[in-house]
C-alpha cells in the first residue's frame, strides 16, 4: 500500500462512471491508459497520441530528426537549448547519474550501438580496444547542465540515450495531460511502466502485479498505485542488454529483474535500471527506495527487498 493516501481524491466519486480503455503504439513499445470519466474518448486519444508524438520528436534516439539526435550530432562546445519535455528527462538523469555513481548514465548511447542494442542493429561482439573507445566519448561527467537556461553542453562526440527512463516520463506525461483535463482517477502503462492517480469509481486503489521473470518461482506481489509509480527493469524480454556504463560490458551480476515503486514513473525507471547494474554493490540504499530485486541463484531464484518495499508491504 501507499504511505499516503489522499482524502481528496474520494471526493465525490461516482460508482456509476465508467472506466474507459484507450490503448495505442509508441517508442517501439505499447500504451494503454484506464480512466474514470465520461464515456467519450475520441479527443482524450488524439490528445494522447498528439503528446507521444511530440515526445518522440523529442526524446527518441531511434528518430534522426529528434532533438535528442540533433544534439548527438552537435559540435563539440555546443552549448544546446533543450525543449521542456527533453529538459525535464536530462533533469532527473542526471540527477539519478549522480546518486547511483554512474550505474544509471544518460550518455551511454556510443556504448549501446556498440554492442547492437541502438539503431545501427546487431554486431559482433565488440574487443577491448573498441570498448575502450566508445567509452572515452561517453560518461555523464562529461556533460555541463544549466537548469536554469535549460542548455546542455556536447563535450564532443557525446551520444545521449534515454532508453533507460523515457517511457516512464511517458506514463507521467499522459498522467498529467489527464489530470489537465480533469481525469483525474486513472492508470497509465507505457512500455510496462506504470503510474496510478486517483482510485477507481468504487474507491479502490489502481491494483497492478509487479512483473516478474517468466519460469522463476517468485511469490506475486500486488502494489496499489496511488499516487505513485512502478517501472521494471530486467534482461529476460531482450537478453542481457543492460550495459554497465562503467566498464562497458553487459552487466553480469545475475540479476533477473528489478521493480521499484516511486512517485513518479520516470525515477521509478532510472531507478529500475540503475539497481539493475548496481545490485548487490549499490551505493544508493539510503535513497529509502522501494524495490523488489530477483536474482537468478542455483535454486531458481531469490527475492531481495530493500526496507522501504518491507515497509510498504506490512502496511
Amino acid at each position: 500500500m501507499p504511505e499516503i493516501i489522499d482524502p481528496a481524491a474520494f471526493a465525490g466519486l461516482d460508482p456509476s462512471k465508467p472506466i474507459v480503455a484507450l490503448e495505442g503504439e509508441t517508442m517501439g513499445t505499447t500504451w494503454r491508459v484506464l480512466y474514470v470519466g465520461p464515456d467519450a474518448p475520441d479527443g482524450v486519444q488524439l490528445a494522447i497520441k498528439a503528446l507521444l508524438a511530440t515526445l518522440d520528436d523529442q526524446l527518441s534516439h531511434w528518430n534522426p530528426a529528434s532533438r535528442l539526435c540533433a544534439f548527438n550530432r552537435a559540435p563539440a562546445g555546443s552549448w544546446i537549448t533543450l525543449p521542456h519535455h527533453l529538459a525535464s528527462v536530462m533533469d532527473t538523469a542526471l540527477r539519478v547519474a549522480a546518486v547511483s555513481n554512474g550505474a544509471f548514465d544518460p550518455s551511454i548511447g556510443a556504448l549501446v550501438d556498440l554492442w547492437g542494442f541502438g539503431p545501427p542493429g546487431p554486431k559482433p561482439t565488440p574487443d577491448d580496444a573498441a570498448i575502450s573507445e566508445a567509452l572515452a566519448v561517453s560518461g555523464w561527467r562529461r556533460l555541463r547542465w544549466d537548469p536554469a537556461a535549460r542548455r546542455l553542453r556536447q563535450p564532443g562526440g557525446l551520444s545521449l540515450d534515454l532508453s533507460g527512463i523515457a517511457k516512464g516520463y511517458a506514463a507521467d506525461a499522459i498522467a498529467d495531460l489527464l489530470g489537465a483535463r480533469g481525469l483525474v482517477h486513472a492508470l497509465v502503462e507505457v512500455g510496462g511502466e506504470l503510474v496510478g492517480r486517483g482510485v477507481q469509481p468504487d474507491g479502490s486503489p489502481w491494483w497492478v502485479d509487479l512483473e516478474s521473470p517468466p519460469g522463476l518461482n517468485v511469490e506475486p506481489i500486488r502494489a496499489a498505485l496511488h499516487g505513485i509509480a512502478v517501472a521494471t527493469s530486467g534482461n529476460y524480454v531482450r537478453g542481457a542488454h543492460s550495459i554497465d556504463p562503467r566498464n562497458g560490458r553487459p552487466s553480469d551480476n545475475n540479476v533477473a529483474s528489478v521493480s521499484v515503486l516511486a512517485e513518479t514513473a520516470m525515477l521509478a525507471d532510472a531507478l529500475a535500471t540503475a539497481w539493475t547494474i548496481a545490485f548487490p554493490n549499490d551505493d544508493f540504499r539510503d535513497m529509502n527506495v522501494a524495490a523488489r530485486i530477483i536474482t537468478h541463484a542455483d535454486s531458481g531464484a531469490v527475492e531481495h527487498l530493500t526496507p522501504a518495499m518491507a515497509r510498504m508491504l506490512c502496511m
